[in-house]
């Protein structure tokens, strides 16, 4: 009887634990429905911005502040990821592409200082543990990404760049994809690099635009733009890209305990077989001694 109380329990643990996971995906179904459509409504006009800076290339002799190519001294990667787990590998692979991209720069600019900005809790807590390369946390940003907000934090940044503060700066995400794909992505923020003409025809970019008033000046607004809403989709992918994952992650756990509680209502209904078959052998058994 003890096995079978041992099972009833784990039959009720299981059981309410597949509620919760069934009620966790249900709720990252919602927002996923949300961030799906904020970073599809948002890519088109981010994409389009970015065609349109990289097709005045840098044949065009035309550059800005945030164009400018300097040797590495100080790097700065900028690292997205969530406030919460229960998502599968979807932290993981960012933290640990993170540290592989921090080793690279240790391996091959000795001199060069590499610094970090975090955006999300997981990321917050397993750096700030390492070292005290962490010089801002905006795990703030996920709770509520409002473009404003958003935008804030990436021209501090540009800001930090033109000052020379910093030569380089990584941006380190999870690209959504669908539901059941993210891909992990280290984007060079700045220096902004332009396409060569060879790149242009490649990519198919090359288009024929009439620039009015004139490059330059066109550059010059333009590219600070396109960099805050480059930072702005980087954000909404990683939201994205979270709640598909941990959809996904729920939905498997989901159908893990309900195979599970299959297996343990078969091995409880067996053991209450035994334990009944048994109560009869010893009422027989019982019932034979006293005719003997």
């Amino acid at each position: 009887m003890a096995n079978l109380k041992e099972v009833r329990t784990r039959i009720a643990s299981v059981s309410s634990t597949q509620q919760i996971t069934s009620a966790m995906k249900m709720v990252s179904a919602a927002k996923f429905r949300r961030a799906q459509n904020a970073i599809l409504g948002m890519r088109p006009y981010a994409d389009q911005l970015g065609e349109i800076v990289s097709d005045i290339g840098a044949n065009d002799e035309v550059v800005t502040p945030y164009h400018e190519v300097r040797s590495l001294t100080n790097v700065l990667l900028v690292v997205v990821v969530s406030n919460k787990g229960l998502c599968g590998a979807f932290n993981s692979n960012v933290l640990k592409e993170a540290t592989n991209r921090m080793d690279f720069f240790a391996a091959n600019y000795p001199n060069a200082k590499v610094k970090m900005i975090t955006v999300g809790k997981r990321a917050t807590e397993f750096f700030s543990k390492r070292g005290d390369f962490v010089v801002g946390s905006y795990d703030e940003l996920l709770d509520a990404p409002d473009f404003d907000s958003v935008v804030t934090l990436a021209e501090t940044i540009m800001t930090q760049f033109c000052g020379k503060q910093y030569d380089r700066v990584e941006l380190i995400y999870n690209q959504f994809k669908n539901s059941l794909t993210q891909i992990l992505t280290t984007e060079q923020f700045l220096p902004v690099v332009s396409c060569q003409e060879g790149e242009k025809v490649q990519k198919g970019m090359v288009s024929d635009y009439i620039f009015e008033p004139s490059k330059a000046e066109i550059l010059r607004e333009m590219v600070p733009l396109t960099l805050r809403s480059q930072f702005y989709r980087v954000i909404l992918d990683s939201l994205a890209a979270e709640h598909g994952a941990r959809m996904t992650a729920m939905q498997k756990a989901t159908d893990n305990a309900t195979e599970l509680l299959k297996d343990l209502r078969l091995s409880y209904n067996k053991a209450r077989q035994a334990a009944i078959t048994n109560e009869i052998i010893e009422i027989v058994s019982g019932s034979e001694a006293l005719k003997g």
